[in-house]
């Protein structure tokens, strides 16, 4: 009975035209020897969804140029990166020095948390307000004992409007040395033979980035115009499984950081909430493509699945073979048609959507 209803289920919606949203609730199931198995299923569809005329549709690209000053701005990035560390002799420690330091912190409460040979960025944007002032001046090897008041508004709550006092011994002051912005510095990158060359490069760069930020803009745009077009409340186990699957893409992207999501730090309700607005146009546009696809008879070939199955196995460094298996195993396969079919009707989309800027 187990493998027969669902069987007879799926059968008797394809047979009806009916897409559930979600796992049809059976129930009154009723099996006996020599008569037709009967049940009742109760399912959740969605109402019919007009389109609309496509080329209604109005979205501006922004500007995509490169400065000059943006280029400098890498380059100046690409240095700081590259900066070697020197110990400074002979002078007390100043703005913008790395000074490595024995530090004891006690809280209001008595507890005490103590780093040894911890290194700390003087003028370092995670230094609490008046950190700095206390470090600069020290001499290497003097030990300084200084209470800190944390404002109301500081960002961490325990620390907000508690007063902490720190004992702190210098044990050596460094400062950045950065390289030339040369010819030299360009090849020491391994990869060009003159500054020209890397800048050339830098800027190519960028302005790839900015083409495809700028898609990326219009795209949105064009996801939240046809996500209004939606004239009914979306079923809330639609949204509450979009929320469900971007929770679970955040927590894969930790545990392959090699961060465990149990003491991260992250308020999973309030993550999970802030995600509703933008899931709800994601499942929004995504049945509106889905009736553009069916409308205009998008399809997909046997060669856009194989594109797409050769850039998963680029990306995550398989065979396609390995990642084709593994799609058809956990029943991917389907997901990967029905991404490529929308992503095929956002392109008719934007084919005739009003797109300024340009």
């Amino acid at each position: 009975t187990q493998a027969l209803v669902p069987r007879a289920v799926e059968d008797a919606l394809q047979e009806r035209g009916i897409e559930p949203v979600d796992t049809p609730d059976i129930r009154d199931v009723t099996v006996e020897e020599g008569r037709p198995l009967t049940f009742t299923a109760a399912v959740e569809t969605v109402p019919p969804i007009d389109p609309g005329d496509l080329s209604s549709i109005e979205v501006r690209r922004p500007a995509d140029a490169v400065t000059d000053e943006g280029v400098t701005q890498t380059l100046e990035g690409l240095r700081q990166r590259a900066a070697r560390s020197e110990a400074v002799e002979g002078r007390p420690v100043a703005e913008g020095d790395m000074v490595v330091v024995d530090l004891e912190r006690r809280e209001t409460d008595g507890s005490t948390d103590r780093h040894e040979a911890t290194s700390i960025q003087v003028g370092g944007p995670a230094n609490p307000p008046g950190f700095d002032a206390r470090l600069i001046g020290m001499e290497t090897g003097a030990t300084k004992t200084f209470d800190l008041p944390f404002p109301d508004a500081y960002p961490v709550p325990e620390l907000a409007g508690s007063t902490v006092t720190y004992t702190i011994t210098l044990k050596e002051i460094r400062r950045q040395v950065l390289p030339e912005l040369d010819d030299e510095f360009a090849k020491d990158l391994g990869e060009f033979d003159s500054l020209d060359a890397l800048r050339t490069r830098v800027r190519a760069d960028m302005e790839e980035e900015a083409r495809a930020s700028a898609d990326r803009d219009v795209r949105a745009q064009l996801l939240t115009q046809l996500a209004s077009r939606v004239g009914f409340t979306l079923p809330t186990s639609l949204v509450e499984r979009e929320l469900d699957r971007r929770l679970e893409e955040f927590v894969r992207q930790l545990v392959s950081q090699q961060i465990d999501p149990r003491s991260a730090g992250i308020d999973w309700p309030q993550f999970r909430e802030s995600q509703r607005e933008s899931a709800t146009i994601a499942v929004a546009s995504a049945l509106v493509l889905d009736e553009v696809a069916r409308r205009e008879a998008v399809m997909v070939s046997p060669e856009d699945v194989d594109k797409e199955i050769d850039l998963w196995a680029e990306r995550t460094g398989r065979t396609a073979a390995a990642v084709r298996a593994q799609l058809e195993k956990d029943g991917g396969m389907s997901r990967l048609y029905t991404g490529l079919r929308r992503e095929k009707a956002v392109d008719l989309a934007l084919s005739r959507a009003k797109i300024a800027g340009e």
